[in-house]
């Protein structure tokens, strides 16, 4: 077995240096392409989190009940999927700054489009858009950092990243207290598009991760297709299209609230959740009972934690009747208690181990929940 040459090895198969703190262990470039993701979290969290701050002011203006103005929280989950697939395809062959550019021009312009918006449907189909790139950016700006960093450090490194998302949270929240008793719920979405210009600047110049640098070398690229080509190029490409047609239709129809009471939801759901499956066996053959289990407890997680999230500003305004000063507030120390608890995960991360980190965190939290 020979050894292999500098040029030849994974460019993050390195051990923890003892000498130095962790943080100049990262480079300048590093850092560059870590803040620049952050940045692109920010961002998501920022337009996300504006239809929860504004859906009683939405829902009066265009005359909705509760129940429908909470579709146009769940209308980005529609499509969060489709997006992830096909923004997913993009980083894996044109890479992974090309597929985070990508993402954040596709829900800023959702964003404006909501601030358009000349009714439901309009609105509806916006946030369609926003569900959509933030599937990509999300997934693009962790893998970016991920592959950037060094190999010890990459708790640290997503941990930290998750941060953005929330302090996007508290600096909507804030701008929530001035923007919209002045101006009205249209000028806190059209704000969405203001940082792009920034985040389009950082990202202009970033060079790819030199683990896709590596891979696109070696061949490993053509070697490994994306989930998009190996669902919809493949000799099943037909089933799937159609099965994907459906799972979009089943979504819909639960998110909308059309499906007539708990029996067709739950045979909608679990038919949708059957082509999921599907799909991840597919892809990966072999591991997709481990993808299925990681899935799993991403949606425990979810099931709890974001009706919460997303609902929080209206039962604070229609149930507390609350000034929105004292929403942003309350938003505000929420946001800052989730960033906070992203960068002492990557801490505890590397102290306990990734997974022990992770249902400690679980456990801490179910009982304040």
């Amino acid at each position: 077995m020979t050894t292999p040459s500098a040029s030849e090895r994974p460019p993050h198969d390195d051990a923890p240096a003892s000498d130095l703190p962790w943080y100049r262990e990262v480079s300048g470039p590093q850092w560059k392409a870590f803040w620049a993701a952050w940045l692109g979290y920010l961002l998501d969290g920022f337009d996300f989190v504006i239809i929860t701050l504004v859906l009683t002011e939405v829902a009066d203006e265009f005359h909705l009940s509760t129940v429908q103005a909470t579709t146009l929280i769940s209308a980005a989950f529609v499509s969060r999927w489709f997006g992830g697939l096909v923004l997913g395809a993009v980083a894996d062959t044109m890479g992974r700054r090309q597929a985070m550019v990508a993402a954040i021009v596709t829900f800023s312009v959702g964003s404006a489009l909501c601030a358009v918006s000349t009714g439901y449907l309009m609105m509806f189909v916006a946030r369609l858009l926003i569900g959509f790139g933030m599937a990509g950016e999300y997934s693009a700006s962790a893998t970016y950092v991920i592959e950037s960093w060094p190999q010890h450090l990459r708790n640290k490194a997503s941990a930290f990243l998750i941060s953005g998302f929330s302090i996007g949270g508290v600096l909507v929240a804030q701008l929530y207290r001035f923007v919209v008793p002045a101006w009205g719920w249209r000028a806190l979405f059209a704000l969405g598009l203001v940082p792009i210009v920034l985040a389009l600047w950082l990202r202009r110049a970033l060079p790819e991760p030199a683990d896709f640098e590596h891979a696109k070398r070696s061949g490993d690229l053509d070697a490994a297709p994306d989930m998009f080509t190996t669902l919809y190029r493949g000799r099943r490409a037909a089933l799937n299209v159609v099965l994907t047609l459906v799972v979009f239709a089943a979504l819909l129809v639960i998110f909308t609230g059309h499906s007539s009471g708990a029996l067709m939801t739950t045979v909608l759901a679990l038919m949708t959740a059957a082509t999921f499956v599907w799909f991840l066996v597919q892809f990966e053959p072999e591991r997709w009972p481990t993808a299925l289990g990681v899935t799993l407890v991403v949606f425990t997680v979810f099931f709890f934690a974001w009706p919460i999230t997303a609902l929080l500003p209206t039962y604070l305004k229609t149930e507390l009747h609350l000034s929105a000063a004292t929403v942003g507030d309350v938003l505000f120390w929420s946001g800052f208690g989730t960033a906070a608890g992203a960068v002492l995960a990557g801490f505890t991360g590397d102290r306990f181990g990734t997974t022990r980190a992770y249902w400690g965190s679980l456990a801490l939290s179910i009982p304040l929940l």
